[in-house]
């Protein structure tokens, strides 16, 4: 009886639950069939957008239809190899129509040539001297008269970063796919050669501390010679060079320039192409890789980083190695980007794989990591790869995307009530630079000619590959300046479009 009576029950317990199942997967299947329709309707809404949508090619023809009136001036440099890296050097002359300026870029080979770091001489036309029609008609398979190879350095590996140190400009520090740092000495390097099996160039210093490959985050200091990098060991790593810099820049001969002397075949192979530098700090906070780092502009012991962990950190070498603030969830996804106003302390720009880039004050973030970002600029609709404020104004600031777009923002403008030609573009955004036809890998604002901006894009993942297209598509290196009158305040644009339509109505009179 306890046996029947136990098993009665069970049964009644499964009737129980086997009564409203047809009703469920009646409702399942509805579901099923308005989620099938509503999956159509997207993919069919899509693809009717797809057949709308203009075209990279498309997209690119209509603004380069534009450049005569947004630009000043623009120059486009075609390149056999792509450059993951561009940056300005010192200026070397000044004359009455333009100025000739060194400028650092890379070659990205695929093995049938070394890998090299390029130093350019760039001539830099100044503004409102080129005519209209020059600057439309470039050729996207032709080489810009403007930029001259100077001097070739054959690189140990592919060159990922390249940053100059602001004290001065003629020595860089490049990131390859090893765990160190490389310190050059641009002028005092031979010029190399590069073809295949050519023995690498000798770097002036090797910055050892990595544990893992550090390939992107790489910073130099503005007020001492101090190095930065960080890597896929989780760590940022700091380093001085004071000791050796003062030799370099005084040093005029061939050959490296610093550096006491070391046997051949000494510990590795990289340690004998080099004297290796220990660091001053390693420091530890982030849970994945570090994917950018930057100083504080008014301080050498102050610096911040971001990572593949969403996390921006704050550090002072002055307190420790551990992290003195750590905002946890800084964007959405990984973080690529980051850089210090040096306006204002207190501004850190960051861009995201989450297609954003945020402005934080850091007035406004606790120990904890708590606070909130004060900007929010939602322009990208690809990852942001590169984030870099204006030398010249203040509240400017450009970011570039896997979009292939290079926007120009001023976060002044965000929030207040001005006419924009396009209602539809974010608050902030003024100006966007669309000559790339794929992802912008790096650009940089020349401090010594304000509003001019270099640019490099990588088409490799749209072409596939292969010189022929690569050269079809155009691996870019854009020199460029918008219109002044885009930047300028309204009532001086106004003014001078006024004396410009008198001057237009009085030619136009006497003829």
């Amino acid at each position: 009886m306890d046996a029947q009576s136990q098993q009665a029950p069970a049964k009644k317990k499964e009737t129980r639950g086997r009564k409203p199942k047809p009703k469920d997967e009646k409702k399942d299947e509805q579901q099923q069939q308005q989620q099938q329709q509503q999956q159509q309707q997207q993919q069919q809404g899509k693809v009717k957008k797809a057949q709308q949508q203009p075209s990279v090619d498309d997209k690119y023809s209509q603004w380069k239809s534009v450049v005569p009136v947004l630009y000043d001036w623009l120059s486009n440099h075609n390149l056999v190899w792509p450059s993951l890296s561009c940056r300005w050097g010192p200026q070397l002359e000044q004359a009455t129509y333009k100025n000739r300026q060194r400028l650092y870029l890379s070659e990205q080979t695929d093995g049938s040539v070394p890998n090299t770091l390029v130093i350019a001489n760039c001539e830099v036309v100044k503004p409102r001297v080129a005519a209209a029609e020059h600057i439309s008609q470039f050729n996207e398979e032709a080489r810009s008269p403007f930029v001259k190879k100077y001097k070739t350095i054959i690189h140990p590996g592919e060159v990922n970063r390249i940053r100059e140190l602001p004290q001065n400009t003629k020595i860089v520090a490049t990131h390859t796919d090893s765990p160190d740092v490389l310190i050059w000495d641009v002028e005092a390097q031979p010029n190399r050669h590069a073809v295949f099996g050519a023995t690498n160039s000798r770097p002036d210093l090797i910055l050892t501390g990595h544990q893992d490959n550090a390939e992107f985050a790489l910073a130099m200091c503005p007020t001492e010679p101090f190095v930065l990098s960080g890597g896929k060991d989780k760590s940022v790593v700091l380093w001085s060079i004071q000791d050796h810099i003062s030799a370099a820049a005084k040093s005029s001969g061939a050959g490296g320039s610093i550096i006491k002397s070391t046997k051949p075949g000494d510990g590795n192979d990289k340690a004998a192409n080099g004297p290796t530098v220990a660091p001053r700090g390693i420091y530890y906070g982030h849970e994945d890789t570090v994917e950018d780092v930057t100083f504080c502009p008014s301080s050498s012991q102050e610096f911040c980083s971001v990572g593949d962990d969403s996390c921006l950190i704050f550090w002072d070498a002055r307190v420790g190695s551990s992290p003195v603030i750590k905002v946890e969830k800084a964007h959405d996804s990984d973080l690529h980007c980051v850089d210090w106003s040096p306006h204002d302390d207190n501004l850190i720009l960051t861009g995201s794989a989450d297609n954003s880039v945020r402005m934080f004050d850091r007035r406004n973030l606790t120990s904890d990591g708590v606070g909130a970002p004060i900007h929010k600029f939602e322009g990208h609709k690809a990852a942001v790869l590169c984030v870099q404020w204006s030398p010249d104004r203040s509240s400017v600031f450009g970011s570039s995307a896997e979009d292939g777009l290079l926007n120009i923002w001023d976060y002044e403008k965000v929030g207040k009530k001005v006419e924009r030609a396009n209602p539809n573009s974010p608050p902030g955004l003024f100006f966007q630079h669309a000559g790339h036809r794929d992802k912008i890998v790096d650009f940089h604002w020349n401090a010594s000619d304000p509003w001019t901006i270099v640019s490099v894009s990588d088409d490799c993942d749209t072409t596939g590959g292969g010189g022929t297209l690569q050269l079809r598509r155009g691996l870019a290196l854009q020199i460029w300046r918008m219109s002044d009158l885009i930047y300028r305040p309204e009532e001086e644009v106004l003014a001078e479009l006024e004396k410009f339509k008198s001057h237009v109505v009085a030619c136009t009179s006497k003829a």
